[in-house]
């Protein structure tokens, strides 16, 4: 004997996320110094992969890459930083507030949502200017702001 469900008691199907490809202008102030640069990232939720590449004085100074099944990995060359960790709670990423997860990663950029973040500028894709206010490693305050220069969402 077969049992149909009726469509409103059916399971919906699963909800995929689009893939996000973006790249940001930043600054950064802190006790350390200061600088500016470019910010790229491709984030899929669905997949868990995300590649964070952050370039400024002319050179890559930190390259995060890796995906929720086999781990992270973030390499920051003028600190001597290369580390390895299952998810982003346990790395080190003094320019972007303790986000956790690829979907709080994801959120940071469509919703400018993540502790120490405020949006200061919007347009028809979300927010443009970000302004995260928080603190390093040992403690100290560091300020940093992301200007979206270009975002593309696709499935």
């Amino acid at each position: 004997m077969m049992v149909f469900f009726p469509p409103s008691l059916q399971a919906p199907p699963p909800v995929r996320l689009p893939l996000i490809k973006a790249q940001y202008d930043w600054g950064y102030l802190g006790d350390d110094g200061e600088g500016r640069g470019t910010l790229s990232a491709l984030v899929d939720v669905a997949t868990g992969h995300v590649i964070l590449e952050l370039h400024g004085l002319g050179e890559r100074l930190m390259l995060l890459e890796g995906d929720t099944a086999k781990g992270f990995r973030v390499q920051i060359p003028r600190q001597k930083l290369d580390q390895c960790a299952g998810s982003f709670q346990g790395l080190s990423l003094p320019f972007l507030p303790q986000l956790g997860s690829v979907e709080a990663l994801r959120a940071l950029f469509i919703a400018g949502s993540g502790p120490g973040v405020r949006i200061t500028q919007k347009d028809a894709q979300g927010p443009r200017k970000l302004k995260y206010d928080g603190k390093d490693d040992r403690g100290k305050e560091v300020q940093v702001w992301l200007v979206r220069t270009r975002l593309e969402v696709a499935d």
